[in-house]
């Protein structure tokens, strides 16, 4: 093995913080150089550096955010499909970790030194890399505001429970969408309370899911509801379920998404960003990712 060719890129501010302690003497045991982020944006430049030094296995130890950063830098140096990606989670929610069978850090740092490897897809909003989710309306209004503790007990849906209380006075989103569906094209025009495309097999507590590995995006619009419905649906796990009542499904190769009279604010697997008009597609199983024993690439 070349030297360098297995980093680490660690944000010791990740949840508790606990981890920069130990994490990187347990990772440089097992071959990788470990560079810690300072300050927001460090992981994009980091996995860019990565990247461009061609490196054939990058492991993050941080929460969904830094893996985004660390994502996006890799792309940006087109290093996609030449590296294994593995996750150490040391965030908060940890949804990608979850969705890949990946327990805790000690299992992570196991995972990344000798875990078995798929291929997944990874999603594209304006040209930027996702690997959970990419978000509208009121999740993503809510999430600046969502307690940790809220994360850890229900990841995406925290962002609904946290505002539920906005939303007596949110006004919904008025959006345009159109996509490339599995079953052919598929347009949706109206008022939507959010819509959610994930790209990971349980994006959600107990519904909603998708498959990494099948090309598509799956798609959920929920459509404005009492908010007491919604802290209900949300809380029980079954808001972006198939059998909900008031929330339509597509799997789509593309989407465009577009707002009638104001831009949108959209949460790409919790980073935001602004846009009238918001393309999303899929690059197919284009990256290699280290998972854990439990991992079945297809919903349950």
């Amino acid at each position: 093995m070349q030297l360098g060719s297995r980093r680490c890129i660690l944000n010791p501010e990740s949840g508790d913080g606990e981890h920069a302690d130990y994490v990187p003497r347990l990772l440089r045991a097992r071959g990788f150089e470990v560079y810690e982020t300072a300050a927001a944006g460090d992981g994009v430049e980091l996995g860019r550096a990565a990247g461009e030094a061609g490196a054939s296995e990058v492991a993050v130890c941080g929460g969904d955010g830094t893996v985004n950063e660390v994502l996006r830098g890799l792309a940006a140096a087109d290093h996609l499909g030449d590296v294994t990606l593995s996750v150490v989670p040391a965030g908060t929610a940890n949804l990608l970790a979850r969705n890949i069978g990946v327990r805790d850090v000690e299992h992570g740092v196991e995972v990344a030194d000798t875990g078995r490897t798929r291929t997944v897809d990874v999603g594209v909003a304006d040209g930027e890399p996702f690997l959970v989710s990419c978000i509208a309306g009121l999740p993503a209004d809510a999430s600046v505001a969502t307690s940790g503790s809220l994360k850890s007990r229900f990841g995406t849906l925290a962002f609904l429970i946290t505002g539920a209380q906005e939303a007596v006075e949110f006004d919904g989103l008025h959006i345009d969408v159109d996509a490339v569906g599995a079953d052919g094209p598929f347009t949706w025009a109206g008022e939507a309370l959010c819509l959610l495309v994930g790209n990971s097999r349980r994006f959600v507590g107990e519904g909603g899911q998708a498959d990494m590995e099948d090309g598509l995006l799956d798609v959920a619009i929920v459509e404005q509801m009492p908010p007491q419905n919604l802290v209900a649906e949300a809380i029980g796990h079954r808001l972006f379920a198939a059998d909900t009542d008031g929330v339509t499904h597509v799997r789509a190769a593309e989407i465009s998404v577009s707002g009638h009279d104001e831009a949108i604010t959209f949460s790409r697997d919790g980073e935001l960003s602004t846009h009238d008009t918001l393309d999303l597609s899929v690059r197919e199983r284009v990256l290699d990712l280290r998972v854990g024993p439990d991992y079945a690439p297809g919903p349950e």
